[in-house]
């Protein structure tokens, strides 16, 4: 009498490989994604601070704040956009929204400048993100 003996899983034992792995992946997409979040926040959030520390560099050249990304030799992180909404003598606003992440924003102002339409900054030098 000869004996067979097969060798490998049985299709209950790969159907549950397959189900925790699908539990796992509904774990982690989600995290990812809130990961994801933050960091397009901090690149908005950097590149304003970085903006004002370029216009008060400006400023004390010029006695003007610029509202020139270029004349400032501002750069910005990529998917990142910033908007110099106000500039005088006395201060500026400004806002910066992410390609990743739509209809939210973060801005900043200094000085005699009021916070922008719709910008999320309600105290002077603090950058603030509408989420």
């Amino acid at each position: 009498m000869q004996r067979y003996t097969s060798r490998g899983f049985t299709l209950i034992e790969l159907l549950i490989v397959v189900v925790i792995i699908g539990i796992l992946a509904a774990i982690a997409i989600p995290k990812f994604s809130a990961v994801r979040q933050k960091s397009f926040k901090s690149s908005m959030m950097s590149d304003l601070r970085n903006l004002a520390a370029t216009q008060e560099i400006y400023h004390n050249s010029n006695f003007i704040y610029s509202a020139s990304l270029t004349a400032l030799e501002a750069i910005q992180t990529e998917g990142v956009t910033v908007t110099i909404n106000t500039a005088t003598n006395t201060g500026w606003a400004a806002t910066a929204s992410h390609a990743g992440i739509a209809g939210e924003q973060c801005g900043v102002f200094h000085g005699s400048a009021a916070a922008a339409g719709g910008s999320p900054a309600t105290m002077a030098g603090v950058v603030t993100c509408s989420y």
